[in-house]
């Protein structure tokens, strides 16, 4: 190969945006959202869907610019994490993993993105006060809210994550520290499923969500962008 051509490969192999700042945007824009809507409010959390239901409805009665903005902030969060999970399967690609891994990640990560970007839109649609004189209807909201913010979104970031941290144990293209970390975070966020069915368990989403925030920027930082071969 000539000195042009190996240049023009190297760039190639090399080209994208950085994966780690992209995992940096997405933790960066969900947690600024979280915090924002927090303080408008008072310092008042989101509600719980399983409080109380005059409490609920007084909530998005009475903070609706920190519904709005929070909702804002986390269907921008979802477009970091979507390029994030198309650059992370174009790079394990780009690296010849041929196992159905970077497909995963990419679909979950895709599911995952999709999701939050339509919790951000109800969100939206929770601070319209013309919603507001229907307590009936603020409280479905809240609970598709929950459900595409929650369990909808989790789980299938449990999937982005598994299908990067697989093929990087694998290959050795990860620590095996952070690749193991990588998988048990994943199995929690597919344990979450089971708050659809007990109330208790959504507990694990949190968990599998900050985690897993932290676990993407970790990765995105450590997956090479070629792989070292041994010459013989």
């Amino acid at each position: 190969m000539s000195a042009t051509a190996g240049a023009a490969e190297r760039r190639r192999v090399q080209g994208g945006p950085h994966l780690g700042a992209l995992a940096i945007v997405f933790a960066a824009l969900f947690l600024v959202g979280l915090v924002l809507s927090t303080l408008l409010a008072g310092g008042k959390p989101y509600p719980s869907p399983f409080g109380d239901g005059a409490g609920i409805v007084a909530y998005f009665r009475d903070n609706p610019d920190a519904v709005r903005i929070g909702g804002a902030f986390q269907f921008g969060a979802a477009i970091p994490l979507a390029i994030y999970a198309a650059t992370a399967s174009a790079r394990l690609h780009q690296l010849g993993i041929r196992v159905p891994g970077p497909t995963i990640a990419l679909a979950g990560g895709l599911l995952a993105a999709g999701f939050l970007a339509l919790s951000g839109v109800i969100g939206w649609v929770l601070s319209r006060p013309e919603v507001h004189e229907d307590p009936a209807l603020v409280r479905a909201l809240q609970l598709l809210n929950f459900g595409a913010g929650g369990v909808a979104h989790v789980v299938p970031l449990g999937l982005l994550l598994a299908g990067i941290a697989v093929p990087g144990l694998l290959a050795r293209l990860l620590p095996r520290w952070l690749a193991w970390a990588g998988l048990a975070i994943a199995a929690v966020a597919e344990l979450s499923t089971l708050a659809l069915l007990v109330d208790g368990a959504a507990y694990l989403l949190p968990v599998a969500r900050f985690t897993a925030l932290a676990w993407l920027i970790a990765a995105g930082f450590l997956l090479p962008r070629q792989r070292v071969r041994s010459e013989t």
